[in-house]
């Protein structure tokens, strides 16, 4: 049954938008130096937001803010109702530190509950939970929004794939999360076991914390016989749960936007766009105590959508990051164009690498593809190279970059074990321009 801010009408919800909109930045402004200096800066203050598209004025927060006021700068409350932190793994920096209150927790719990209802879960459901515990927040943000929708969580971490596919067979758990490309592995380790991994007792399968394709949505639906639903999140907004597919639609994820405001910004000029327009996704904390958050850059690549099975808003799939566009012989690359080209082929399967290098000061890429396991003894190499030829024109005429392609057999490119696929390997000289 849909909470009645679920069904409620576009108007009803800006005006309460609005209401949490003006308290949000005038939190941010009494409590945060960085908040305060910086909407000083631009000439702005909490009292001139008459209507939403005033957020417009205000300054952007990215990650370089979150460093900046490493660990604890950001935070708009004492450390005495600080109940939990959180933090990025820090791999390209320091990490960004996100602490939340009481009533955050709550909160968060709420709206990933209402995530995992919205994707056909119940209290009747078993959910085995692959997501990675610890400081980053798929783990406990997914545990946590189990519980509140009164489902039965096992906390399984990620990793261990011989211990995933051992659980699903024995506790029968009827949904699972995990990051699309490990749901691949698990259901390679139930192939190599001589389990039919569509005959396992899964119905329903939340996948986030990478970008994936509605080509790898049909190759985890048709091999696992489930329903493949994608969810969005990030620790500097909240954690998972921002926003999550309707099994009835499975047509975007709604954004809960009584929680987190949605804009869509040109990724150059900053510009706000107009809904349908694609962008860089940005957003503005609501109802967060510990950290607000205003105006923040996700990065991600998407497009605002109106909303069908709710009245909520939906954002298109992520079509990659402005922070991790390939910029290979001057032509913009997203790995998800790469993925959706091979997925096209229903002799390949979702493992696949892109490897850069510039052994004479211009840039190569080579794509390793993999053959889907019921053909990796099936095809010969002329057959492979029959495919790699294709696939190799095709990335031509619709990406517009020239790549060496090879179909490799099964298992040959490494799997991802916890965390995200490893789907780029840059090997060109640090800092060197792009060619």
């Amino acid at each position: 049954m849909l909470e009645p801010i679920e069904k409620a009408s576009r108007d009803e919800l800006a005006a309460l938008q609005l209401e949490r909109l003006k308290w949000s930045l005038q939190h941010a402004y009494d409590n945060v130096a960085h908040y305060r200096a910086a909407f000083d800066a631009a000439g702005v203050h909490p009292s001139d937001v008459k209507e939403l598209s005033d957020l417009a004025r205000f300054p952007f927060t990215s990650k370089k803010e979150l460093r900046d006021n490493y660990p604890y700068g950001m935070f708009a409350v004492p450390m005495s109702e600080i109940v939990r932190i959180h933090a990025s793994s820090g791999t390209t920096g320091l990490p960004t530190v996100v602490g939340y209150t009481k009533n955050d927790i709550a909160m968060w719990a709420g709206v990933m509950g209402r995530s995992l209802r919205a994707a056909g879960g119940t209290r009747n459901d078993i959910i085995l939970n692959s997501y990675g515990y610890g400081l980053f927040t798929g783990g406990l943000g997914a545990h946590y929004g189990g519980e509140h929708l009164g489902a039965t969580m096992i906390p399984m971490g990620g990793g261990n794939t011989e211990k995933q596919v051992q659980l699903i067979r024995e506790f029968q758990p009827t949904m699972i999360m995990a990051t699309p490309s490990y749901m691949l592995t698990i259901a390679d380790e139930l192939q190599n076991m001589g389990i039919d991994p569509a005959s396992t007792s899964l119905r329903v399968g939340v996948f986030g914390a990478e970008p994936w394709t509605n080509e790898m949505r049909r190759e985890i639906e048709t091999r696992l016989g489930i329903d493949a639903i994608d969810i969005y999140g990030l620790s500097e907004v909240i954690g998972p749960g921002v926003a999550c597919e309707c099994i009835e639609t499975k047509d975007g994820p709604h954004i809960w936007e009584d929680h987190f405001y949605p804009e869509i910004i040109d990724p150059v000029t900053g510009e706000v766009l107009p809904d349908g327009t694609p962008g860089e996704l940005v957003f503005t904390s609501l109802t967060k105590e510990a950290l607000p958050i205003v105006r923040y850059r996700t990065r991600d690549l998407t497009v605002l959508l109106p909303g069908t099975a709710r009245t909520m808003r939906r954002i298109g799939k992520i079509t990659g990051r402005s922070d991790d566009m390939l910029i290979i012989r001057g032509v913009n690359v997203f790995p998800t164009q790469i993925e959706e080209i091979i997925l096209r082929h229903e002799s390949l399967c979702g493992h696949y690498q892109l490897h850069i290098t510039r052994p004479n000061h211009m840039d190569e890429l080579t794509v390793l593809a993999e053959l889907r396991s019921d053909l990796s003894d099936v095809l010969n190499e002329s057959q492979r190279a029959a495919i790699a030829t294709t696939v190799r024109h095709e990335i031509k005429s619709g990406v517009g970059v020239s790549a060496d392609v090879y179909v490799l057999e099964t298992g040959r490119i490494e799997r991802t074990q916890v965390g995200k696929a490893k789907r780029v390997i840059d090997k060109r000289p640090k800092g060197a321009p792009a060619s």
